[in-house]
């Protein structure tokens, strides 16, 4: 369902695998009754066009059904835990220029992904509160 990364891959204004992660929050957020008629239809026949055409903007995201808005805020917060270091801490390095030189240029450009990896990952806890 989420492809062979295992994972999800968000831009600033919209999900970039809108697809996977709206079937895995269809089928995550679904009764056992619903789970079991997906099942038994082997998924949905065919989405409405209009949800075909949707884009999982962050507007739409913010429009989620409640049990799966948490179940993808829960998701964002298990994320951010597994970084080492939290938006703070990495802003404040690269606003250390002293600290930040002393990185090697592998470890700088690291920092710069972190940093905005977790800046996209707490906007999107924003937009879901």
């Amino acid at each position: 369902m989420v492809g062979e990364e295992g994972a999800f891959v968000l831009g600033w204004d919209e999900v970039l695998t809108e697809e996977e992660l709206s079937v895995a929050l269809k089928v995550l957020c679904m009764s056992e009754e619903e789970f079991k008629e997906y099942k038994e239809q082997d998924g949905w026949e065919e989405d409405s066009e209009e949800e075909e055409n949707s884009t999982l903007s962050n507007e739409a995201l913010s429009r989620l059904k409640p049990p799966c808005k948490k179940l993808l805020y829960d998701s964002v917060l298990l994320t951010l835990e597994s970084y080492g270091a939290d938006l703070k801490a990495e802003q404040d390095l690269l606003n250390n220029k002293e600290a930040y030189e002393k990185l090697s240029r592998r470890e700088q450009q690291a920092l710069h992904v972190r940093y905005g990896q977790k800046r996209i990952l707490h906007q999107l806890l924003e937009v879901l509160q």
